[in-house]
């Protein structure tokens, strides 16, 4: 597995070298400190393409002022061991330097999807996401991409830049993969204290309930939202940000569930913020 560190023009002589070799480049854009739901998507991509490539990158642009950037985990080492495991070719480690000019001052913007849910309780994140994703787009030349519908909002958002920008890259979706008690996988769960953790089981548990609740014939929107509210609310550790159902693909609102929706929750436990989602509704968009 070749490693790259930072240098641009390196990685994309690197990325055209193994094109010439034949067949497509697959690509999973992360932050590090893998888990089991990031070494999904690698295996995906492993399995679709000739070449895969994963860049780590903790990007500053997507954090507030008063978010985690920091003191988000990382261990790089560890994650490299990892990937070469699942046979990766390459794997691109910039610091935010190799990425942007002291006096950058451009930006990607996604005004549609983006609006609610994450998009409004934190302002400017997927400016931040949409940056840096077009930007390692350009400099990796992908066939596919690679992203977990965890972070659904976050899918729904490159799906639509891509798009509109007519940038020439398929954005497959893999599910969420979850610990045995039903916790989704993710990089902040390492925050959690062993009481946080037993509470953080709420989210996964209120939407288990309603998923149920739609499947026996609930079609109100509000009434599965409240199901999902009135579950999370005994805990006094659990802080709802918001608790929303969106339509599946366009991510607007919706009284009457008549097609294919995401029930989305971001909580924060203590003072990690977790989001998990439900589909519901047949078909994934």
């Amino acid at each position: 597995m070749l490693r790259i560190d930072g240098n641009v023009e390196k990685l994309r002589r690197a990325v055209r070298g193994l094109r010439q070799e034949g067949g497509t480049v697959g690509f999973v854009p992360t932050m590090g400190y893998l888990h089991e739901g990031h070494l999904s998507l690698v295996r995906k991509s492993v399995s679709e393409n000739q070449t895969t490539v994963v860049s780590i990158f903790v990007n500053p642009l997507q954090f507030g002022p008063n978010e985690d950037y920091e003191a988000y985990p990382r261990d790089l080492e560890k994650d490299c061991m990892l990937l070469e495991k699942e046979g990766v070719d390459l794997v691109y480690c910039p610091k935010p330097e190799d990425l942007y000019h002291p006096d950058h001052s451009t930006y990607v913007v996604e005004e549609g999807v983006s609006r609610d849910l994450c998009g409004a309780s934190r302002p400017g994140h997927f400016r931040g996401v949409c940056t840096v994703v077009l930007k390692l787009f350009h400099l990796v030349e992908p066939d596919r991409a690679y992203f977990g519908e965890k972070d659904y909002q976050q899918l729904q958002v490159i799906r639509r830049m891509v798009r509109d920008l007519n940038v020439p890259v398929e954005i497959r979706g893999c599910p969420i993969v979850r610990e045995q008690d039903g916790l989704a996988l993710s990089s902040r769960n390492v925050y959690l204290s062993p009481p946080e953790r037993a509470s953080a089981l709420a989210l996964s548990r209120s939407l288990k309930k309603a998923k149920a609740l739609y499947d026996s014939g609930e079609r109100d929107a509000a009434k599965i939202a409240g199901c999902v509210r009135e579950e999370l609310k005994g805990d006094p550790s659990l802080y709802v940000e918001y608790v929303e159902v969106k339509d599946a693909s366009e991510l607007s609102a919706l009284k009457t569930i008549e097609r294919p929706a995401v029930l989305a929750l971001a909580v924060r436990v203590g003072k990690t913020r977790l989001i998990d989602n439900v589909i519901l509704g047949e078909g994934n968009p």
